[in-house]
Formats: structure tokens, C-alpha cells, sequence
């Protein structure tokens, strides 16, 4: 026998311990459904922060890209490190990992998006005008509306990723899978 076969085998719903081995994907994420939703948050998060980045932008609409990156930067972490199966190498939150994720998800991920929604949303109001026909100045309604729809439908799927996570964490689970 193998010195492998003669460890004790894990807890039920206790996360992975830290692979010494090569790296590999932890596949029961992907299949869950937070890979695909984290998956759709980064995807509209990036789309959100790059077409605010691309275009003029000043006064609140700083805030909001400061807030979208800031959001997919941890969401881009806590995929990273789910798709490894490596959260159990984060000192403190590897250990709460479940509750590391509905935490990030409602309360940065959702807060901040939401108010980069605002934000630009208001912004994409205030510049309505220049959509008429015939207005030939620059214009930045389509772009501020696109980030504004980007951020409300990536603070939507923070919000379900993050309400999956505490219906999971109801039903007595500890771990995302």
C-alpha cells in the first residue's frame, strides 16, 4: 500500500487540504453553481470597469471605477482560488470559506456594483441629450449607460451567487461545493 491510502480521510463538508502535488482544477466548482456565476461576474465586472476606463470620465465616475475594480479584483481571487481548490492556504478566511464568499458577494461585490450602477447611470442621464439625431459633439451617453447596465447585472448575480451561499450555509453545509 501506498502512503497515500494510509491518511485518514476528511470530514464530510470540510474544504480540500492544501495540495502539495501539481496543480489542478477543482472540478465540483465549475459544476456548481457559483463557478458559472462567478464566471458571469467577472465577465460583466470587466466589461463594466473597461468601458468606463475607455472613455472620459471625472468627478463620481472615478468612485465607480475605483469600485468595479476593486470588486473584480477579489471576485478574480475568490475564482482563482475556487477553481484550485486552494482556499484553504488563506490564513483565517480559507478556514470560513462559505461565508468568506457570501460575505464578499453581498457586501462588496453587490454594494459596490450597485452604487457604480448609480453612479453611472446617472451620469449616462445627465448626458441623454447628445443621443438625439443630428448632435455631432462626442458623445458618452451609450458608453456611461453600457457601464451602468454592466454593474446592475453584475451586482445582480453577486447577489444570487451571494444568497446561494447562505442558503447553503442554512442547510448546514460548510464548504461552496
Amino acid at each position: 500500500r501506498d502512503a497515500a491510502s494510509m491518511l485518514p480521510a476528511a470530514p464530510p463538508g470540510s474544504p480540500p487540504p492544501p495540495a502539495r502535488g501539481p496543480l489542478g482544477l477543482h472540478r465540483p466548482f465549475l459544476r456548481s453553481p457559483l463557478g458559472p456565476l462567478r464566471l458571469g461576474q467577472l465577465l460583466l465586472g470587466a466589461a463594466c470597469w473597461a468601458t468606463v476606463a475607455a472613455h472620459k470620465y471625472e468627478g463620481a465616475a472615478h468612485f465607480a471605477l475605483f469600485a468595479a475594480v476593486l470588486a473584480w479584483l477579489l471576485g478574480l481571487a475568490l475564482f482563482g482560488l475556487s477553481l484550485l481548490g486552494r482556499w484553504a492556504l488563506v490564513p483565517v478566511l480559507g478556514a470560513r470559506w462559505l461565508l468568506t464568499n457570501a460575505a464578499h458577494d453581498l457586501l462588496l461585490g453587490a454594494g459596490l456594483y450597485a452604487a457604480a450602477a448609480g453612479i453611472m447611470g446617472t451620469k449616462a442621464g445627465r448626458y441623454s441629450y447628445c443621443n438625439l439625431p443630428g448632435y455631432s459633439q462626442p458623445c458618452f451617453y451609450r458608453a456611461y449607460l453600457a457601464a451602468a447596465v454592466c454593474a446592475a447585472l453584475a451586482a445582480a448575480l453577486h447577489l444570487l451567487s451571494g444568497l446561494y451561499c447562505l442558503a447553503r450555509r442554512c442547510r448546514g453545509h460548510r464548504d461552496i461545493v
